[in-house]
């Protein structure tokens, strides 16, 4: 494969990128306009969900700023951004739906999840020290320096692809519960469908570019790697 077909991939991923999180903040922000009919706030979806599962350990809370939602299997804390928190959108719905739905993932101990937080570790060092061992190495014709430079990399790459399973999944429970439950309907299922969408969408794009990122930087230093 040449670096020049490389280099069009990585302009493509990168390009994509920006143009999936612009259509997240586009969806979120049409459906979170849309009052649910069943008057529930994000808060009390994630809870009826944890509860109709067993779950009772894990505490929800509310955190600042947008689309900050997360769960933290640590801590067992389930922390969703201030609107979705207290609002009753179908954004806010489905948002708190997808959360919870990692919830249940650690409370199943489901393996795509433990194969997640097993490469954290290796995640954090690639995106931390990575890029910029790998560019020294490349600069300096330091092949040692980019060998490890572009193993931090790979890491980085794999957690990213082995997120992608995980969060289809959190997104697969949330529509099956909120079924379960009666919290859905033919028009708010689209709603809901469509923010995890898009909120899919965003995973698959950071894989892509973590992957562009990587082919990139080893294409222009293919040159002097095995130095």
């Amino acid at each position: 494969m040449s670096t020049g077909f490389i280099y069009l991939i990585a302009a493509i991923a990168f390009g994509g990128s920006f143009f999936v999180k612009w259509k997240l903040k586009r969806t979120y922000r049409i459906w979170s306009q849309v009052e649910n009919q069943y008057g529930v706030t994000g808060a009390q979806t994630a809870d009826a969900i944890l509860r109709d599962n067993g779950v009772t350990h894990v505490e929800i809370q509310r955190v600042r700023g947008k689309l900050t939602d997360h769960y933290d299997p640590v801590k067992d804390i389930l922390r969703l951004s201030k609107t979705n928190f207290s609002t009753t959108s179908v954004a806010a719905m489905a948002v708190s739906a997808h959360e919870a739905g990692h919830a249940l993932q650690d409370a199943n101990d489901d393996l795509r999840l433990k194969l997640r937080k097993f490469l954290v570790p290796m995640a954090a060092l690639g995106a931390r020290f990575g890029p910029m061992v790998a560019i020294v190495g490349m600069l300096f014709g330091n092949g040692t320096l980019l060998r490890i430079g572009v193993f931090l990399l790979a890491g980085m790459m794999l957690f990213q692809i082995a997120t992608l399973p995980v969060e289809f999944n959190a997104s697969k429970r949330a529509l099956d519960n909120l079924e379960r439950l009666g919290l859905s309907d033919p028009e708010q299922r689209e709603g809901v469908e469509k923010v995890l969408r898009a909120a899919a969408l965003t995973y698959v794009a950071a894989a892509a570019t973590s992957i562009a990122y990587f082919a990139t930087l080893f294409a222009r230093s293919r040159g002097n790697f095995v130095a």
